[in-house]
C-alpha cells in the first residue's frame, strides 16, 4: 500500500498487487471515519471473519460509514487487482456539504450505520487511475493529494441516479440496458466518435428515447459527457509526458488542434502547453 495523504481529518492511498497470487492485508476501520473502496482492477473480498465476507469487483465503489464501533478485517486481493482507498471524518465531511446535507449527515441519521455499492461512473475512474501515474515532486504533492479528495468526494456524490419516476424510458430495463451499451460503444470509440444517428442504430432504439434516457442515467447530454471524456483522456495523455499537443489531439479525434486547444482550456481553465509546463 502507498499512502498519498495522510491527515488527521482526511487520507488517501493506493494499492496494487503486482503478484499472481492472493494477497491478504489487515485493514481496520475506525469508528465514525467515512471509508470508500474502489475496486479500478480486478477484485477483492473483504473478510471480517467466519460470520461475514464481501466481495468486491472490478469498477465497482464501496461506502462504508459506522458510528457505533471500530471494526477490522482481512482484505484479500486477486492478482493484478487495483485500488484506492479514501477516509475522511464524518466532522469533515460535514463541512464540507453544511450548506447541502447528504441524507446520513441529517441530524436524524447521523447515528445510523450507513452502506453503499455503486458502479464507478467513467468520469471518475479516469480522476482515480491518474493517482497510479501521476509524478509530483515532495512540495507539490501534498497539495496535489489535497485537492483530489475534494474532487473525487465531489465526483462521487455529484453523481446522479436514474428517476425512473419522472422517465417513462428508464421503467424499462431492456431500455436502459441499450443506453449503457450505447455509453459503452461511445466510449470505445472516442478518437472517432459515432453521430447521434449512428449511435441510435447500434443501440436500436430511437434518437429521442437515447438522448432522454443517456441524459437521465448520466446527467448530461452525449455531447457534453463524450466532451468531458475526451478531455479527461487528453488529461491523462499529457500527464505521461509522452506526446505533444497535435498528437494528442488527434489520438482523441480533433483534426484542429486550434479547436481542441480551446476546449481544453474551457475545460481546465489553460491551455494544453501551459498544463504541461505545470508539470514540468
Amino acid at each position: 500500500m502507498k499512502t498519498l495523504y495522510n491527515e488527521p481529518h482526511q487520507s488517501l492511498f493506493i494499492v496494487e498487487n503486482k503478484a499472481n497470487q492472493i494477497v491478504a492485508r489487515k485493514h481496520f476501520i475506525k469508528q465514525s471515519i467515512i471509508n470508500f473502496f474502489f475496486c479500478l482492477e480486478g477484485d477483492a473480498l473483504f473478510d471480517f471473519g467466519v460470520h461475514y465476507q464481501r466481495a468486491i469487483s472490478h469498477q465497482k465503489n464501496y461506502f462504508f460509514f459506522n458510528p457505533e464501533k471500530d471494526l477490522s478485517f482481512t482484505l484479500k486481493l486477486s492478482p493484478h487487482c487495483k485500488m484506492v482507498f479514501l477516509t475522511i471524518s464524518l466532522e469533515k465531511l460535514h463541512e464540507l456539504f453544511i450548506d447541502d446535507p447528504l441524507p446520513f449527515l441529517k441530524p436524524e441519521n447521523i447515528t445510523q450505520k450507513f452502506y453503499d455499492e455503486r458502479a464507478i461512473p467513467p468520469n471518475l475512474s479516469l480522476e482515480l487511475n491518474q493517482l497510479f501515474e501521476i509524478q509530483l515532486s515532495d512540495n507539490a504533492s501534498k497539495l496535489y493529494y489535497k485537492g483530489k479528495i475534494l474532487e473525487l468526494l465531489a465526483l462521487y456524490f455529484s453523481t446522479k441516479k436514474p428517476d425512473t419516476e419522472n422517465c417513462p424510458f428508464l421503467k424499462d430495463q431492456q431500455m436502459v440496458s441499450k443506453i449503457k451499451n450505447a455509453k459503452d460503444y461511445l466510449l470505445k470509440n472516442i478518437e472517432k466518435a459515432p453521430t447521434i444517428k449512428q449511435l441510435s442504430k447500434y443501440a436500436t432504439v430511437n434518437e429521442y428515447q437515447l438522448k432522454t434516457g443517456f441524459k437521465e442515467i448520466y446527467g448530461k447530454t452525449i455531447y457534453s459527457f463524450l466532451i468531458e471524456q475526451k478531455m479527461n483522456k487528453a488529461r491523462l495523455l499529457f500527464d505521461t509526458k509522452k506526446f505533444r499537443v497535435s498528437e494528442v489531439a488527434y489520438q482523441i479525434g480533433y483534426s484542429n488542434t486550434s479547436h481542441f486547444i480551446a476546449t481544453f482550456r474551457k475545460k481546465f481553465g489553460l491551455t494544453p502547453k501551459k498544463y504541461l509546463m505545470a508539470k514540468n
